[in-house]
């Protein structure tokens, strides 16, 4: 949500706040029992729940909806389902490719297509998805960025005017939430970095792509610490790379860019005019998620899938259980009753506590010759490369109103 240089936020003991707290006769306020910092899936996830539930809530986005969001941008049925979403309905005006294979492998030499006789997911444009689902949230809505947090008595203060019993952080990797809870953006976590754009095509560009709708690709690198995409939906054309670190990811992307225009796959405009954006696996965050009157949901609280990198339905499913939980605690907002949604959370992805921060993407055990075999063979790209962690085909969707026990009791096997 914010920038690198902006004011820095301190969670130690006795400090609430990143700005000098104010007197509060001194506040003109909007006042809130729940104050949403970010828009995205998670945030407005959380926010149709919580309005549902009978909470007034209002959510804050530094940008005005719609807005560009770098991102692959596909979605499982799973997550179709819970969010209760109208195809028909979405499809009106708005981009839904549905996504029936995928071609899958090690660098230029990918060429293992996978087909499936469903719809295993669909394409969409984030622009037109987060905000479809913010409009659909029922909340209240500001478009400004957070310059200050401040708690004055038993309540939270957000620029100086806004009043919340709660404040959920949904704002991303660098949410000012994140910061307020301790974390520590760009230097003690190793983050995934990835670089991407989405373009409309010509009509010249789209009858010479060979990339074919219905149908991703994913591009492996060859050290197996990421990987590159090239996705098309309709005249939109989704291309971008991902890795652990930002060591030499420019090198890697211009190397893949430059393939994939020499293939003819996407249009030599896209060259020099991709952005960065950065994000956390579940299994290397280490950030605090709870506190008294606070927690963080989504890409805050570092929850993509740790072989995929997909983090809308995590993102989403986050929301879903911060909102039960916030339900549940009937407006006492103390930390021992928000608790239970780090419960749920380990329930829903599996603990971090035997892997700390630091752990690499994929497993140093998977980067041998054996692994590039396997990736060479149909079964390992469907039954575990696209089934197990792209798309946690088995992994039933969640539930509004999911209990710890129905968690704790379908907790999906560790992946890989």
């Amino acid at each position: 949500m914010t920038d690198q240089n902006e004011a820095k936020m301190s969670a130690g003991a006795g400090s609430r706040s990143f700005r000098p707290a104010v007197e509060a006769d001194q506040i003109t306020a909007s006042r809130c029992d729940v104050l949403i910092v970010g828009g995205g899936p998670a945030g407005s996830t959380c926010a149709r729940l919580l309005r549902r539930a009978g909470l007034d809530v209002l959510v804050i986005d530094k940008s005005a909806f719609p807005r560009d969001k770098v991102c692959a941008g596909w979605i499982t049925p799973q997550v179709i389902e819970e969010l209760q979403i109208d195809l028909s309905d979405y499809a009106n005006g708005r981009v839904l490719q549905p996504i029936r294979s995928f071609i899958t492998g090690l660098g230029e030499h990918a060429s293992q297509a996978v087909g499936y006789d469903r719809v295993v997911s669909y394409g969409i444009r984030r622009c037109e998805f987060d905000h479809y689902l913010l409009e659909r949230s029922g909340a209240g809505v500001r478009f400004e960025m957070v310059k200050s947090i401040e708690r004055v008595g038993d309540r939270w203060v957000v620029n100086g005017e806004i009043e919340a019993q709660l404040v959920v952080g949904a704002g991303g990797h660098f949410c000012p939430v994140a910061r307020l809870l301790g974390a520590q953006l760009g230097k003690d976590e190793r983050a995934i970095c990835a670089q991407e754009i989405e373009l409309q095509m010509t009509p010249a560009e789209a009858a010479q792509c060979a990339v074919a709708p219905q149908r991703p690709e994913l591009y492996y690198c060859e050290d197996l610490k990421g990987y590159g995409w090239c996705f098309r939906k309709g005249d939109f054309l989704n291309v971008g790379l991902g890795r652990e670190g930002n060591e030499q990811l420019a090198a890697h992307v211009h190397a893949f860019v430059r393939w994939l225009v020499a293939q003819k796959r996407i249009p030599a405009r896209f060259i020099g005019r991709f952005k960065g954006h950065a994000y956390l696996l579940y299994s290397h965050a280490a950030r605090t998620v709870v506190g008294d009157a606070v927690l963080l949901i989504g890409d805050a609280a570092g929850l993509a899938y740790r072989q995929s990198g997909e983090g809308i339905r995590p993102a989403i499913e986050s929301g879903m259980l911060a909102a039960a939980v916030i339900t549940a605690a009937a407006g006492d907002y103390r930390r021992e009753r928000l608790a239970p949604y780090e419960l749920e959370l380990q329930a829903r992805f599996g603990s971090r506590s035997h892997e700390v921060a630091g752990k690499q993407w994929i497993p140093q055990g998977w980067r041998t010759p054996l692994a590039r075999a396997l990736m060479r063979r149909p079964w390992f790209n469907r039954r575990v490369l696209l089934d197990r962690w792209f798309l946690h085909a088995s992994q039933a969707a969640l539930a509004a109103g999911f209990s710890s026990a129905r968690a704790h009791r379908s907790r999906p096997r560790a992946a890989g």
